[in-house]
Formats: C-alpha cells, structure tokens, sequence
C-alpha cells in the first residue's frame, strides 16, 4: 500500500496532537483534583453531581434555618424557666401572707416586694432576642408586648402569629410562643365561671368548681346565689339571673353539685344564711391579674383573713396554679422543639456527609492512577514525537 509524505505527515500529526489532549487533561485532573470538570467529560456523572450538589446546597439552607430557630426557641426556653422561677417564688410569699400574726408593717414589705417581683416578671415577658426582636409578641416583633395602663392592669399589645421556620422538605416547626396563650389564656381553675365574693360573707365557704354542665340549656350570664334560712334547720337558695329572674331552690345540700340553667356549681365549707355569692362567664384568667390581684388582697390582713378573703384566695391560687401549668406546658413544648430541631438537623449533617463522600466518587480523581496514566500518555507522545522525527528525517538520497 502506498502512503503519501501529506498523509503520513497528517495522522503522525494528530496522533501527537491527541496524546498531548490526552497529557494536558491528565494534568488538569491531577491540577485539580477533579476527574469531571464539565458535562462533556462523563454526561451521566454530571447529571448525578450536579444533583448531589443542589441536595447538599438545600440542606445547607435547612441547617442555616434550623440554627435560627434554635436561637429564638433557646432563648424562650430559658426565659420561661425564669418566668416559673419568679411565679412560683412570689406563691411561695403569697402563701406567708395569710399568716395572722403578721404585723402591718411585715405585711407592707412582703407585698411591696411581691410588686418588685411583678414588675421583673413584665420584665422577663418583654425579653428580646439577640436581632432585638420581643420573643412573646407572635409577628408583632417590634412592640413590647406587655404593659401596665392608668388602672394598673397589664395589657398585651403582641397578636397570636406564630412563626413558622421550614427545617425539611414540607416541613415546618413553630420558632415562638405567643405571650397570650402563655400568660393571657390561663384556664380558669373554676371552670367557665369565676366568682365574687360579698364582704359580709360570714360562712367559711368557697366555690371549687363552676362548669357548663348541659350547653342546651344553659343561658349565660351573670348568676347570683343567695343562701336563705328556711326556719327549718336548713338553707333553701335563691339564685337570681342576669334578666332579673328569681329561682329559689328549696332545702339545698351544699355538699352536693348545684345545677340551675345548665349551670353546675360545686361548693367547698359550709355557707350560712345571708351569704350570697355571684358569679359571671370567664373561662380565662390572665396570670398577671391573677398575681397583682393577689398582691392587692395581701395588702390588707383583715380582708385577706375574712372569709370572703380567703375564699377570694383560694380562687386566686387556684388559678395561679392554673398558670404555672401553663407556663410549664409552654416551656415543655420549646424544650420538644429544641429536641426536633436538634433531630432534624443530624439528619441534614448526614446527608450531606453522605453527598460528599458519593461527590467524591463521582467527580474525585485518583491521584495514583492519574500519574500512572500521565506517564503512559507521556511516554506513547514521546515515542511518536521520535518516531515522526525519524521518518521524517529519511531521504532516498541517503541511499544513493
């Protein structure tokens, strides 16, 4: 066969030319590091990188999420455990309050320092977060959420937003507690009333429970309960409703539930004759009103020691009671998200340990084998260059 000199010349040519392609790849790999450097030199790997990648990137911003989170939540569960500290320190000295032997003066001290602890929980309800945002306000971050007014009550200027933080795909996890649903919509203790109790109250009575019993017949309103001699040796009771409507219920077991209207009313002690007692609708009691209530009560020893006071102070700590359980389910419930949170982003750290070691099979190269191939390719151009030049270099004249 025959071979032309140009067509000699063109394949030596581009064998060199393709083991130096060759050579100069190897290099760029073993430069850096990588064996798939664009979608041309391995298509499907490309395609498994580049998802691998965005997997990573997502998980990335998850953890990112996650962090926040754990911040805010960090912050509102400690801070509730103060707030508990505080409630449960000023029930404590509530409780020293109805000792008798107290003297006015010991009495003005302790409710004064109840009020210092009053203020620091309002205090510890309007906490920020490291951004300066109120933990308590739901989306209103930017106002300080509790306040006294000109009556000295305390009002809540947050709203019920909770914020909502994606930690996964389809995934989202509360990042706040409101301050209503912590300290404004404390169970009532009693039920869904709350009682009033008259000054002159001479029985040692109280009521432990006021519930909806049949929501069919009930009809809310105001209810007040009268206990009547009925000359003979009992009490009948008359019970008057909001419209003005007298219902006398005849020789009353005061141990016994009262039923009236779909209204069951449970008593504790013993009423007598004259006592009255009203009640009105209220299934909530805002924990703030209930301490500085409390606080008020406390102020003067006689009317603490009455037995309306003691009534009206056992209505008080019962629900007080009510909001520390609050309190403690709210801080139960940061402590299992802290948890989540903790949970979710391992999984996140795993899966990007498990992206890069498959990043690294796929897209890596193994620097051992890449010299080893640098060497075959440079030692093939070598031998070709050389070659090209010998066979370039033969003359016919050399042979003449």
């Amino acid at each position: 066969m025959r071979i032309s000199t140009a067509q000699m010349f063109n394949q030596t040519s581009s064998s060199v030319l393709k083991h130096q392609s060759n050579t100069n790849d190897i290099l760029g790999q073993i430069s850096s590091g990588k064996k798939v450097s664009t979608a041309g030199d391995a298509p499907v790997a490309a395609i498994a990188i580049d998802n691998l990648k965005q997997q990573s990137t997502q998980a990335e911003q998850y953890i990112s999420n996650i962090d926040m989170a754990t911040g805010r939540l960090s912050v509102t569960e400690s801070t509730l455990g103060s707030i508990e500290n505080v409630v449960q320190s000023m029930r404590d000295k509530m409780l020293q309050g109805v000792n008798g032997s107290l003297s006015d003066l010991d009495r003005q001290a302790l409710t004064d320092e109840l009020r210092v602890s009053l203020d620091q929980l309002v205090n510890l309800a309007n906490t920020k977060d490291s951004a300066g945002n109120s933990i308590f306000s739901g989306f209103n971050t930017d106002v300080t959420p509790f306040a006294f007014d000109s009556m000295g009550n305390i009002n809540y200027s947050g709203d019920v937003g909770v914020r909502e933080t994606f930690i996964a795909p389809n995934r989202t996890l509360a990042t706040n507690i409101t301050g209503d649903s912590v300290f404004m919509n404390v169970p009532n203790a009693m039920g869904d009333y709350s009682a009033t109790y008259d000054a002159a109250q001479q029985g040692s009575f109280s009521v432990k429970s006021a519930q909806i019993s049949d929501s069919a017949t009930h009809i809310s309103g105001q209810y007040q309960y009268e206990f009547i001699d009925n000359g003979s040796g009992g009490l009948d009771l008359d019970v008057t409703d909001s419209f003005g409507t007298v219902t006398r219920m005849s020789q009353v077991d005061t141990t016994q539930p009262i039923t009236l209207n779909g209204l069951t009313v449970q008593l504790e002690g013993t009423p007598v004759a004259g006592d009255t007692v009203t009640l009105n609708p209220n299934t909530n009691a805002n924990l703030f009103d209930s301490l500085s209530d409390m606080i008020t009560l406390l102020e003067t020893g006689e009317g603490v020691n009455s037995p309306s006071g003691q009534a009206e102070f056992t209505q008080l700590l019962n629900n007080i009671d009510s909001g520390q359980g609050l309190l403690a389910l709210g801080r139960s419930q940061a402590g299992n998200d802290l948890n989540a949170l903790d949970k979710a982003k391992d999984v996140h750290i795993d899966t990007q340990l498990i992206n890069t070691s498959a990043l690294s099979l796929l897209e890596d190269v193994d620097i051992a084998s890449a010299i080893t191939e640098y060497e075959k390719q440079q030692l093939s151009l070598n031998a070709v260059s050389q070659l090209f030049g010998e066979v370039n270099s033969v003359s016919l004249f050399d042979y003449l």
